[in-house]
């Protein structure tokens, strides 16, 4: 197959993202007051509801509903005062009752957007005459090292309950081919879902691979959930597909399903494009389909032919009520929402000078965040940046730190106190202690010192030394 880069050149990508997001810091469940936790034992966390028993009712949980609120408005969608709940038919057994909860054609959340900033190698993948966004309207604007700022349209981010988790055991890389047999845990069948739909605005790997990742920097600062990719608790399904370049119809999509992590979505998307041009390129045809990426390998495989809107047999669900969002409610969840990383990283370049690499590495974890914002009280203005750069290149490879070290260790680096590689010494010996680094300093006599006064007395001493130990050489001046 071709490389992607030239693929790129003659053919046009058209990606959108399907991001399923678990919200994990909540409680209880969608529809049920069972615990909403996948650390107990296997289906320890079931009731009636959640399995599907006949007669049993649902509660939505008012929670999951302000903390969707909360996640569009942060990536500027449009709050729907009038919605409900549909019901979505399969038949398989992660859902007990045989379909699922989710919203219809009106979600909680519309049309929205998100900015997506892109460098790097990464800007590389879009070719440079491609100057527009995807609405055809919007100039892609780039700096002259390349860089670009993409605007990516949100469609919808809808409510749904999540599925219970299968395991298929003797299967290969646990998929259901080939399994002696199949394992199911409903705890988590019921959690409460929200999965955010994108335009086909996305252009190449690495910005899918980007604005997941804008993503969970803003879902994780919401603290709606802990987004992680490893757990589960955040997936993405990839849709793709191709058009020669200067065309407006758009080509056959194929779906990469339950991509898990940032790697393997902008590893995948790249393969499948460079599939689809081989396949085009030799006159065959692009089939819509589900595709199945295996890392071990590097090359996606076909799991079904995909399903359409019809075959789930969508009519709302008469056991839940229509909603009707008032605006106190709105507001009540807009006045939950803190700084979000975009403007906390403009905040530190603004306020603290700060390099624009750094600040946004700070800002987009709500936790390392709160760790550098500790570590600046009580400091000295000018120390802003050092103890910035002590978090992004030392503070990574310790496990226990206190921000009280990592402000005392900066404040030694910008007296010239010490060197970078002594405070990474130092640091490893207060590492998951109390101690404070300029005690630890001052033990190892490894402080530096630039008082020309101090330094006189050791320097004349040297000279005469060395004009004692060689007299021939007429001293040393």
């Amino acid at each position: 197959m071709k490389r992607l880069a030239e693929v790129l050149r003659d053919w046009e990508a058209v990606i959108g993202l399907e991001v399923h997001t678990e919200l994990t810091t909540l409680e209880t469940k969608m529809f049920c007051n069972c615990k909403n936790t996948h650390d107990d034992p296997p289906n320890a966390n079931v009731c009636p509801v959640c399995l599907g028993m006949p007669g049993a009712l649902p509660v939505p949980n008012r929670a999951a509903i302000q903390s969707i609120v909360m996640a569009g408005l942060a990536t500027n969608c449009q709050i729907m005062r009038h919605s409900m709940f549909y019901r979505k038919h399969y038949f398989y057994p992660d859902m007990a009752k045989n379909y699922q909860t989710t919203q219809g054609p009106v979600a909680f959340c519309m049309h929205g957007h998100l900015d997506l900033e892109v460098s790097g190698e990464g800007a590389a993948e879009r070719p440079a005459w491609e100057d527009v966004a995807a609405d055809g309207e919007t100039p892609v604007s780039r700096e002259r090292d390349g860089s670009y700022v993409a605007p990516i349209r949100i469609l919808r981010i809808h409510m749904e309950e999540d599925a219970a988790k299968m395991v298929h055991v003797g299967g290969e890389e646990g998929r259901i081919t080939a399994a002696t047999e199949s394992l199911i845990d409903y705890n988590r069948c019921g959690t409460p879902l929200i999965e955010l739909v994108t335009e086909p605005d996305l252009r190449t790997p690495e910005e899918a691979r980007l604005f997941m990742e804008k993503l969970q920097q803003t879902f994780r600062t919401l603290g709606i959930s802990d987004c992680s990719l490893e757990s589960g608790s955040m997936r993405c399904d990839g849709n793709v597909s191709l058009r020669r370049r200067g065309e407006t119809r758009l080509g056959t999509k194929t779906e990469m399903k339950n991509i898990n992590s940032f790697k393997s979505l902008h590893d995948a998307l790249e393969y499948e494009i460079c599939r689809q041009a081989e396949v085009l390129e030799e006159g065959g045809i692009v089939y819509q389909e589900t595709r199945h990426w295996e890392p071990s390998r590097r090359r996606t495989v076909v799991m079904r032919v995909k399903e359409t809107a019809d075959d789930y047999r969508l009519f709302p669900d008469p056991d839940l009520a229509p909603f009707d969002l008032t605006d106190d409610f709105i507001e009540e969840a807009r006045e939950k929402i803190p700084e979000l990383p975009d403007a906390k990283r403009d905040r530190y370049m603004a306020e603290l000078g700060l390099k624009r690499a750094d600040a946004a590495q700070l800002a987009a974890d709500p936790n390392v965040a709160a760790f550098f914002e500790e570590a600046l009280e009580g400091a000295p203005a000018k120390v802003a940046a050092t103890i910035a750069n002590v978090m992004v290149n030392l503070v990574p490879s310790f496990g226990a730190l206190t921000p009280a070290q990592v402000a005392s260790i900066a404040g030694l680096l910008a007296e010239d106190a010490v060197t970078f590689a002594q405070a990474r010494e130092v640091l490893a010996a207060v590492d998951g202690t109390e101690k404070d680094p300029e005690a630890v300093v001052d033990e190892r006599g490894l402080r530096q010192t630039n008082d020309v006064s101090a330094l006189e007395p050791i320097v004349d001493e040297v000279l005469e030394r060395c004009g004692a130990a060689h007299p021939k050489a007429g001293g040393v001046g």
